[in-house]
């Protein structure tokens, strides 16, 4: 039928239909140009279409589908509609016991708003014939049901179908945002790269409908800040999510979301665009070379490039400046493989973050037992073959494979630090397509060669080195106690994460690994029957320490004891999304201390600025709820902490104040920026000498 405004009519996929079969009918509005019609939440004003059914017995419509609507601005409003055409799909089912034959008729008294800058209500009554017919079963036996469908109305209900949500996502959270409200949105079955959201309330009063809707994706979620509606309390928190993709695609998705405290949302105050995180990540790479996790390879690589200064010939300057380019070339090729499997087990829905590699023990097992051996080789404990020294770089005069690998071996130790303006960097790539995530991650490790790269391309830079001579070989020595310290820290680590069975294994896999490779020192000059024995011997306990190793991922995790919690001085509480929410209700001051076993940069901020009396004393005169969140095993509510601050590693330091914003502090800490932060907060107080 046809109105002024509206060209109405109720059509089917097929005209047939066979008994206990559920068809799709198509109520299609062409709309005069100009006007539109409404979504089931008009917006601002307005009203949706409603059907009243004339169906035989037995013969059942279901609801209205709505396709994704667009959002039509009237003034300092907005509506929620459709302009030129809409199609709203109905499921028709017919009874399993319908005559064969028996047509079925359908009567569709429908109503419907179209508005332009003036409203029309409008009306009309539809009707539509169904034939019937038997489901058959070919010679195959295969059941042979109604016609194929009108290739008429095909491109009607493929449009239809292609602007219906594609789903609902679940585990969506609506809550205050200051005097604003927040829709935080699981992001992992949305688009990779997202170019435009919008959210359409499924109800009237949730938001302001017309209301700009800043959104930004950090980590594994979506968040979108709105304008509380008049009805915001009883307005029920749903709505269609519209998203549309990198190559112009939309997608829409159902999302009913639960009430609940929103995680601060500071990254909303610390915009970062790509080029800052460019440059954020090349900084950021160059100071890890500082960092104190990486300076067993650092002194490692200096031996070695004092090594190849031995001649200043043209050859000489060749060489040095292939062993720059091929260790840079490991630096990067690990950073390649580290950063694609942490983007693949991202957008696998995994949480986890920059050095989740130590979260796993038999990795951290793996780490103690390099430094453990290249310690032994570098003391003359032990004299490996060159081909595996080659890899650690200790080698004497190493080749192109060996600076290969010793770039590897530093970005592998360096992988779990993070350096200043890291934290900004990585927390931001994440949230990118997995071209520019990979490039910021590339940056980074870029950063961390940069300076051995130059210093082998730039001879004059070189020869500022010392020159070689007898002394090398007692520095050599010298340099396996930072790999035996290391090996350490490792073992303390692996302490923390799976406690004293953790340990037993890893040091009897140590014992193993020793007298293998002792054993084999001594089978050199053994006839060639007996050494196969001694060879033997010694593969049997390189496996046996592998398998201790991976043993030590059976054990149970164990959390920090109560000693090593309040080693920095403080006494603290778990960290908890509960906790801080309750605090922050109550206007206490809370300091938030996201670490881990792992991340030698948090040790060494506890022990200068956490542990002080001074910062003890000012925390108990301040009231200071100190909450400590250890992510040294994997845990999910760390994790979306660190992505709700932009971050993807740790440490983060966040104080927040009685009253105003939480405050972020440096990722290296000192003791007065941690007095200025809690003194500030005082009232009447302007800092640390206030």
């Amino acid at each position: 039928m046809t109105t002024e405004n509206v060209t109405a009519r109720l059509v089917a996929e097929r005209i047939e239909i066979a008994p206990g079969e559920t068809l799709d009918l198509a109520l299609v509005f062409e709309i005069r140009p100009g006007w539109h019609t409404y979504w089931r939440n008009p917006g601002d004003s307005g009203d949706p279409p409603r059907i009243d059914w004339t169906l035989p017995e037995g013969v059942e419509a279901g609801p209205l589908r709505w396709p994704r609507p667009e959002l039509i601005p009237v003034g300092p409003l907005a509506n929620y509609g459709y302009s030129e055409r809409a199609v709203h799909l109905i499921a028709l089912s017919v009874p399993a016991d319908w005559p064969i034959g028996e047509p079925v008729r359908i009567r569709a008294d429908v109503d419907w708003l179209v508005c332009e800058e003036h409203c029309v209500p409008e009306s009309g009554r539809l009707d539509l014939t169904l034939a019937t017919v038997a489901v058959t079963r070919a010679a195959t036996g295969a059941a042979v049901g109604p016609g194929p469908i009108d290739p008429a109305q095909a491109e009607v209900f493929a449009a239809a179908r292609a602007g219906l949500p594609q789903g609902r996502i679940e585990g969506a959270v609506l809550g205050a945002a200051g005097e604003r409200l927040g829709l935080v949105v699981p992001a992992q079955e949305l688009p990779e790269t997202i170019e435009g959201v919008w959210f359409f309330a499924g109800a009237w009063g949730l938001i302001e409908h017309a209301a700009a809707q800043p959104w930004r994706k950090v980590g594994n979620v979506l968040r979108i800040d709105l304008s509380p509606g008049a009805a915001v309390e009883q307005a029920a928190p749903e709505g269609l999510l519209v998203v549309a993709d990198a190559r112009g695609e939309v997608h829409s998705y159902e999302v009913a979301a639960v009430r609940g405290p929103l995680a601060e949302d500071t990254a909303r105050d610390r915009p970062i665009g790509l080029p800052l995180a460019f440059l954020f990540a090349f900084l950021g790479g160059l100071i890890l070379n500082l960092m104190p996790c990486v300076f067993p390879i650092l002194a490692m690589k200096a031996l070695n490039l004092i090594n190849g200064l031995s001649g200043q010939s043209p050859d000489a300057a060749r060489d040095r400046a292939v062993h720059g380019v091929a260790y840079t070339a490991g630096v990067l090729l690990f950073f390649t493989g580290l950063a694609a499997l942490l983007l693949a087990l991202r957008a696998g829905g995994a949480a986890v973050g920059w050095g989740f590699q130590l979260q796993y023990p038999p990795f951290v097992v793996f780490m103690a037992y390099v430094f453990f051996v290249i310690g032994l080789s570098l003391s003359g404990a032990v004299t490996i073959g060159a081909r595996l020294m080659s890899l650690g770089g200790a080698k004497t005069g190493s080749g192109t494979a060996g600076a290969f690998g010793t770039g590897a071996l530093a970005a592998l130790v360096a992988a779990p630090c993070t350096a200043p303006f890291m934290g900004a960097a990585l927390g931001y790539a994440v949230t990118l397509s997995w071209p520019l995530a990979l490039a910021i991650m590339l940056t980074l490790g870029f950063g961390l060669a940069l300076p051995f790269l130059v210093l082998s391309l730039v001879p004059r830079l070189a020869r500022l080195l010392p020159r070689p001579g007898a002394w090398m070989e007692t520095l050599k020595q010298a340099l396996a106690f930072p790999m035996f310290a290391a090996a350490a820290w490792l073992v303390w680590v692996l302490s923390v994460q799976t406690g004293s069975g953790g340990v037993a294994l890893v040091l009897g896999g140590l014992v193993l690994l020793a007298f293998g490779l002792w054993l084999r020192e001594r089978s050199r000059s053994l006839p060639s029957a007996r050494r196969r024995w001694a060879v033997a011997a010694t593969s049997a306990s390189l496996v046996g320490a592998l398998y201790l190793g991976l043993e030590t991922d059976r054990l149970a995790s164990a959390t920090l004891s109560e000693s090593e919690q309040s080693a920095s001085g403080l006494a603290s509480e778990p960290y908890s999304p509960e906790r801080l929410a309750t605090a922050r209700d109550a206007r206490r001051p809370v300091f938030v201390n996201m670490t881990a076993a792992w991340c030698i940069t948090c040790l060494v901020n506890e022990r200068v600025a956490l542990s002080a009396v001074e910062v003890a004393q000012r925390f108990a005169d301040a009231g200071v709820l100190y909450l400590k969140g250890d992510w040294t095993n994997r845990d999910p509510a760390i994790t979306a902490y660190l992505a709700d601050h932009g971050r993807n590693g740790v440490p983060l330091y966040v104080f927040y104040p009685p009253d105003g914003d939480p405050q972020v502090l440096p990722q290296i800490l000192t003791e007065d920026m941690v007095l200025r932060a809690i003194g500030s907060s005082a009232p009447g107080s302007s800092g640390r000498d206030g």
